[in-house]
């Protein structure tokens, strides 16, 4: 074997190794330790789980703002989101925030 095959082998093979013993964030250059948000299996039915973990309840309809209510989204539906990322992205974006 010609150290310039063995160049290439490794070039293609330890990435491979190194996604398979370590998963493939270190193929991305991830961080090992990455940890995600604490997710909440108990949200009640008409909640979600946030990005920070929160339950949060789901947009709805309603006549005028509900308490909590953050955001009316183009559809008229009120939003309760604690982030303004992802705010009404099912319902057509953001008319105004509250």
């Amino acid at each position: 074997m010609t150290s310039e095959y063995r160049k290439r082998a490794l070039r293609f093979v330890l990435p491979a190794v190194s996604a398979a013993l370590f998963g493939a964030g270190a193929l991305l250059g991830a961080p090992a330790t990455a940890a995600a948000p604490l997710m909440h299996a108990s949200c009640a039915a008409n909640e979600y789980d946030n990005v920070d973990g929160d339950c949060v309840p789901r947009p709805q309809q309603a006549p005028s703002a509900p308490p909590g209510a953050t955001a009316v989204c183009k559809d008229g539906e009120y939003s309760f989101s604690e982030n303004h990322r992802g705010t009404c992205s099912g319902h057509h974006g953001v008319a105004k925030w509250l």
